[in-house]
């Protein structure tokens, strides 16, 4: 099947890429013309476990292909993805422009029967608006189907070629049957595809993103009474995932939820509640509980140093908003810099993956090291916020070494109580007791 993939960002990507896996012929439209000429000669614009390999043997046996022409691109196409980004205008509803735009210049494009597919997570009531816009300029008969992402940065490899469900919203007999023969390599051990109304399917992605930063944001609230009950949230964890009704993911005490997703998601769903004439409380308190957790290694360095950080130096392990990615979209790290620099603490930092973008956004605002006991050196504090693997099992001797003092903060709760009391550290977590040295 000849397919189409406007926008080449994680979902388009990931999506054109793992399609051409399958046998498809892959074309990817962007407006980026030094971002397509990389990708042309084989650079790929992001990280992704993964994503190099596949996408390295397809571009290279020419089943797929990239261009800034949307005419070409889209040129004997069966299929057509809209992978768009739906940033949050300034009062936290979704911003349509680019899926819209797109739509817009499709329609007189089109020269036989196509299915395009919108890919991007847009408000209820968007796929009939992408209809209409192709309407208006085409001369020839198409359906607009809805197809929610259901990628995990960090696996989206995985999630695409083993999914747990595709969802695909579409009134259309016609659509029904290109979208099924589609996907049908990717279900073959039984995991269904679910079909559905449009507006169903668009509700469904922020239903489900909307329920599990739930979960995180719950979790967090019982983490900061077990701090004032003497509970341990890792006891508890344990005892509620264990229950089948609730299961063990997404329960784990941090410092809150962030990325491209969930944050933006969120907010626009309590948005067209609202407009709904609908107030969504549950919605309106995880926000508010996310936006305080990010920052709570903060209030607990400010009391420890008796309120006032100016001219400490503090070391920071992880920037991306969470391991396996380098995308900083939302990261809890960012919050707590900023607090940090508006309190007048030097920031040394180190993440395996997100440092070029954090230089981008950040400039020299802090100072980035070659590696995790490089941004130790000197420092008065380690504040952990990503929980990369390489961070789990640290050379604790040289961490002593490094550091002015033997103090942790710890976002992610990496390590043990009693490994840190027998190493004689000053350790913070969350959701636990504190250990004092």
């Amino acid at each position: 099947m000849k397919i189409a993939v406007v926008g080449t960002g994680y979902v388009g990507l990931v999506t054109g890429t793992c399609f051409s896996e399958l046998g498809n012929h892959v074309t990817c439209i962007d407006i980026d013309e030094k971002k397509v000429e990389s990708m042309k000669s084989g650079i790929i614009p992001i990280y992704e476990p993964g994503l190099d390999f596949l996408f390295d043997r397809n571009r290279k046996q020419g089943r797929l292909n990239f261009t800034t022409d949307l005419e070409e691109g889209i040129k004997d196409a069966m299929v057509i993805f809209m992978a768009l980004p739906t940033p949050p205008n300034e009062d936290g509803s979704a911003d349509l422009k680019y899926v819209l735009k797109v739509a817009e210049d499709i329609g007189p494009l089109l020269s036989e029967y196509t299915v395009i597919v919108s890919k991007s997570t847009v408000p209820v009531g968007t796929t009939e608006l992408i209809q209409d816009t192709i309407r208006n300029n085409a001369n020839v008969d198409f359906d607009v189907v809805s197809n929610p992402e259901f990628l995990r940065e960090g696996v989206a490899v995985e999630d695409f070629m083993k999914p747990d469900r595709v969802v695909i919203g579409t009134r259309s007999i016609k659509a029904r049957s290109v979208m099924d023969a589609l996907y049908a390599p990717l279900v073959r051990q039984g995991n269904p595809i679910i079909f559905m109304d449009e507006k169903s399917s668009e509700l469904t992605k922020y239903a489900a993103n909307a329920f599990l930063a739930t979960k995180i944001s719950f979790m967090n609230e019982i983490a900061n009474l077990c701090e004032k009950l003497g509970s341990n949230v890792d006891d508890v964890r344990k005892g509620v995932g264990f229950d089948s009704r609730i299961g063990k993911r997404f329960l784990f005490a941090g410092i809150g939820y962030g990325g491209s997703c969930f944050p933006k998601d969120v907010q626009a769903l309590g948005k067209f509640a609202g407009k709904a004439n609908y107030e969504f409380k549950i919605v309106n308190a995880v926000m508010e509980v996310n936006r305080k957790q990010k920052t709570r290694l903060v209030e607990k360095m400010r009391n420890h140093f008796g309120g006032d950080l100016e001219g400490k130096t503090v070391a920071i392990w992880g920037l991306a908003f969470k391991p396996n990615t380098d995308d900083i979209r939302e990261a809890p790290a960012l919050y707590m810099i900023d607090e940090f620099i508006k309190s007048g603490v030097k920031v040394k930092a180190y993440d395996p993956e997100a440092m070029d973008n954090i230089r981008n956004l950040l400039g020299n605002k802090v100072e980035l090291a070659e590696n995790e006991y490089d941004a130790l050196e000197g420092a008065d504090a380690l504040v952990i916020a990503t929980e990369w693997p390489v961070f789990r099992q640290p050379n604790f001797d040289m961490m002593v070494e490094k550091l002015n003092n033997k103090l942790i903060f710890d976002g992610r709760n990496l390590y043990t109580l009693e490994e840190m009391k027998h190493l004689g550290f000053t350790y913070y977590s969350i959701g636990r007791s504190e250990i004092h040295e």
